[in-house]
């Protein structure tokens, strides 16, 4: 919670110096994979996958990602990574309630 806040604050700061979303600010992707990790067991095969799954949907930004990345200043930089790391975390969970791997 405190990196999500901290990161709101941050988005807010820098988007005047670097602009909207800039590719320095990376405390977006830290708490979207922190949120894709919550409750997996830390394991290198689910680590891994969580990182998969995260990028990919925090790179083509499906299922409303694309429109939280177009909230005003840090609220936009963080949602987005926050719902790509919660849509990561349901498919780990998914997988492990089910053993599939």
């Amino acid at each position: 919670m405190f990196l999500l806040v901290l990161g709101i604050y941050s988005g807010n700061v820098v988007e005047e110096i670097w602009g909207k979303d800039h590719q320095r600010v990376v405390i977006d992707e830290v708490v979207g994979m922190c949120i894709a990790l919550l409750y997996i067991p830390l394991k290198w095969p689910y680590i891994l996958i969580a990182l998969v799954l995260f990028r990919f949907f925090d790179i083509l930004k499906p299922l409303y990602i694309r429109k939280l990345e177009a909230l005003p200043g840090g609220w936009g930089v963080m949602a987005d990574d926050v719902l790509a790391g919660i849509y990561a975390n349901l498919i780990l969970q998914f997988i492990l309630l089910f053993n599939l791997l």
